[in-house]
């Protein structure tokens, strides 16, 4: 009988929960996203996938985590060597399990990344950047907290490719730094994506304080509308969905020309963008891109980067600097779009209010209703929304614009 119970004990994973008490800290991880999407209603389109595949990534015998391979594909698991570029598919499930299968299959590929963005393409209305073109510029200048976090994490020992993965939180995209990780430095897609997702749920909470200490109340309460009355537009868009039609395809080409490795992001974008702004023709393909498509694709990227956070993988020093680091590329993103609205401010009537700055990262609409809360608290009437999506859309053009260009000088 003491030999039955002792190997219904050894069957379990019991024993090395117990022997490694690291495992558990990972479940505390798992369960914390897990109440911040169910509870919280933070991001909970991601955080629950995230979150689950964390937890089934870290039971012992389980065999749900993803391995990262080596860059010449070696992988070790259970003290045999597999070289993963040579192995097929079905192998990959046999051998290494179905986390892995996943990953392989649609993650290390850059396969979902694009897909999504598709899907995002497809639930986007330019018409707001496009009506107001000349605050576009600020989600540009939001991308500057990418690339000073890349210098500050070379100088606190990242590579450049991590440094540059690393960088690309402050662009608030999760797909984009996804694949950014993907190209440049695999081994970290799961601390990063959970700090790029983490931060884009912490959006009400970030921008409010970064907006706090670098706006005064004066400059909160400038009037958009009231200025658009004292000094209006000299050229009125007349024809919206013809342009609307034309820019999609207008961008593709002219990012395929100058930053062709972002093209993957980018055309997807727009394809997407494209089908949804042609109408009754396409509807069905924009039907099935933003829906089933798009859900489908969330819920593997989801699990996929959940089951990469293994407790050998994510619990080290390396994973507490892109914590660090990924809060100040957030908080310096917003600081640098800030910036340049109040930089503009010294040299134009028509005068804007920082909260468009604010918005020129990428985290499509949280942070434009989150500016517009903030301006309606310091004046009822004072609506910023379509304004501020001006920004916050032509940020989702930015980082993966930037994305592009590490890609292209790092890879």
């Amino acid at each position: 009988m003491v030999e039955i119970f002792q190997k219904l004990y050894e069957m379990t994973a019991l024993s090395n929960i117990i022997a490694d008490p690291s495992f558990i800290v990972m479940y505390l991880i798992a369960f914390l996203l897990l109440y911040l999407g169910i509870v919280k209603h933070y991001e909970p389109l991601l955080l629950i996938p995230i979150g689950f595949g964390v937890l089934i990534a870290n039971f012992p015998g389980g065999d749900m985590g993803v391995l990262q391979a080596a860059e010449d594909g070696t992988i070790v698991k259970d003290g045999v060597a597999y070289n993963i570029w040579e192995m097929s598919l079905p192998a990959i499930a046999h051998d290494l399990g179905l986390m892995n299968f996943l990953y392989y299959m649609l993650i290390k590929t850059g396969f979902l990344p694009p897909v999504i963005f598709m899907g995002v393409g497809a639930l986007t209305d330019f018409g707001p950047m496009l009506r107001n073109l000349r605050l576009a510029i600020f989600g540009a200048a939001a991308q500057f907290g990418i690339f000073l976090v890349l210098i500050c994490a070379v100088l606190m020992g990242f590579t450049l490719k991590e440094a540059a993965s690393l960088g690309i939180i402050g662009g608030a995209d999760g797909p984009t730094a996804i694949f950014t990780t993907i190209k440049l430095a695999p081994h970290l897609l799961g601390p990063i994506a959970i700090a790029a997702y983490s931060y884009m749920a912490l959006v009400p909470v970030i921008i409010p304080l970064v907006v706090k200490l670098t706006c005064s109340k004066k400059e909160l309460m400038i009037n958009m509308k009231d200025q658009d009355k004292k000094f209006p537009a000299k050229n009125e868009i007349k024809n919206m969905r013809v342009i609307k039609i034309i820019f999609p395809i207008a961008v593709t080409t002219i990012v395929a020309i100058f930053v062709p490795t972002a093209v993957s992001l980018i055309g997807m974008l727009m394809f997407g963008n494209l089908l949804k702004e042609i109408g009754s023709d396409t509807s069905r393909l924009f039907d099935t891109i933003s829906n089933s498509i798009m859900n489908t694709a969330t819920v593997f990227l989801g699990l996929c980067v959940g089951a990469t956070m293994t407790a050998q993988a994510f619990l080290n020093w390396t994973t507490i600097g892109i914590i660090i680091g990924g809060f100040l590329a957030f908080a310096l993103s917003i600081t640098a779009g800030i910036s340049m609205v109040k930089i503009m401010n010294l040299f134009v009537k028509k005068k804007i209010n920082p909260l468009i700055g604010a918005t020129g990262l990428s985290a499509v609409p949280m942070a434009s209703r989150v500016c517009n809360e903030i301006a309606t608290k310091y004046d009822p009437k004072n609506h910023v929304l379509n304004y501020c999506m001006s920004s916050n859309i032509s940020g989702v053009i930015g980082s993966a614009v930037a994305a592009g260009v590490l890609i292209k000088f790092l890879s």
